[in-house]
């Protein structure tokens, strides 16, 4: 049973926004892949839902002037897999999404669900934290842009007020412009399946293609919130694109994260898979950017 006492169907983000304003004990549903799987559990037992869902101002995809892409909140994983605009520009995160659940979940769940879940195991966290993404939100005292690093307050804790929505998700040019990345998701099985651990890895290489200019690597499921590794992006870079570099990435990296034991895994397998997740993607990722690793 879904035990929802109220539902309200928003006509606009004002609309929402002042919902949320008058109802203390409200919350905002997108496509409801999480929040109605949780309210069935008894999570939410007698909850008031602001519902967004069908906002066209929400689904929105666009490149604006200044070269920054703006992805709206309510688009969902299949729109952004298949966004023209995406494609060749953001294809670690459009990877990402696409192993989102089930075809029928990512026809339904949005990215700003995903990222206002605030959990760690969000398949398009890691991807976002290493394209250094915005978070576009509108309250009542209008709107304000937070950086996805600053997002994350805990498990499941985000920084977004209660009248607060989430509208779109803003990636710089400077952020996605000469990049080339890989997400990796390890899990029991190959669909359907929540993140054990997830790996993000980014990289810009010199004009030569011989050695790393930028790089960036992200966890999901490493630490209570999703993580970037700066002291292994820093020890990466004007590196030279050979064996030396790939190893000392996988061992940089357990210095900076902090897996934790559950059901799905213990602290150690997490340890394990995150050095050689590391790796694979890093390898993915030079060889996506015409780059050669030598021995």
């Amino acid at each position: 049973m879904y035990d929802i006492e109220q539902y309200y169907q928003a006509q606009s983000v004002a609309d929402a926004v002042a919902a949320l304003g008058r109802d203390p004990a409200a919350m905002p549903i997108a496509g409801g892949t999480d929040v109605l799987i949780q309210t069935r559990e008894g999570r939410h037992a007698g909850c008031h839902l602001v519902s967004l869902h069908g906002l066209g101002e929400l689904q929105d995809i666009r490149w604006e002037a200044d070269g920054a892409l703006v992805i709206g909140s309510g688009c969902t994983f299949s729109q952004i897999t298949r966004s023209p605009l995406l494609q060749g520009r953001v294809d670690m995160l459009c990877q990402a999404v696409d192993q989102v659940g089930s075809p029928q979940i990512r026809n339904m769940g949005t990215l700003g669900g995903n990222v206002c879940n605030g959990v760690t195991s969000a398949d398009s966290a890691p991807s976002l934290m290493a394209y250094e993404a915005e978070l576009e939100l509108q309250g009542p005292q209008g709107a304000r842009r937070v950086p996805i690093g600053q997002w994350y307050t805990g498990p499941g804790k985000t920084v977004r007020g209660h009248e607060e929505v989430l509208t779109a998700v803003r990636i710089s040019p400077q952020n996605y412009e000469g990049f080339s990345g890989c997400y990796l998701k390890y899990g029991k099985r190959e669909a359907m399946e929540i993140s054990t651990l997830g790996c993000a890895v980014l990289v810009k290489l010199t004009a030569d293609r011989s050695a790393v200019e930028d790089l960036r690597a992200a966890f999901g499921v490493a630490a209570p919130t999703p993580v970037r590794c700066p002291r292994t992006e820093a020890m990466a870079s004007g590196r030279a694109l050979d064996e030396a570099l790939v190893k000392e990435l996988g061992q940089s990296v357990l210095t900076e994260i902090q897996p934790r034991d559950s059901w799905r895994a213990s602290r150690d397998f997490r340890l394990q898979i995150a050095k050689e997740l590391c790796r694979r993607a890093f390898r993915r990722a030079v060889e996506l950017a015409g780059g050669e690793i030598r021995a």
